[in-house]
């Protein structure tokens, strides 16, 4: 359960943006999207393998430049 104490005189919105951001990285919305279909292990690890030498390539062009 996300708990957002509101300080005195707060505005509501920037209340509602922190409950919105803290949801966000719960990564609750993300881990149902991913359950609507099944994803053989094989198939999932070799995604994050990709992914994985996706973000060297970007660190390593970060380097460079």
């Amino acid at each position: 359960m996300i708990i957002i104490p509101i300080k005195e005189g707060e505005n509501i919105e920037r209340a509602l943006k922190r409950f919105k951001r803290k949801f966000e990285k719960t990564g609750v919305i993300k881990e149902l999207r991913g359950r609507k279909a099944y994803v053989k292990p094989s198939v999932r690890k070799r995604e994050e393998l990709q992914h994985a030498v996706y973000i060297q390539q970007l660190q390593k062009q970060a380097e460079e430049a």
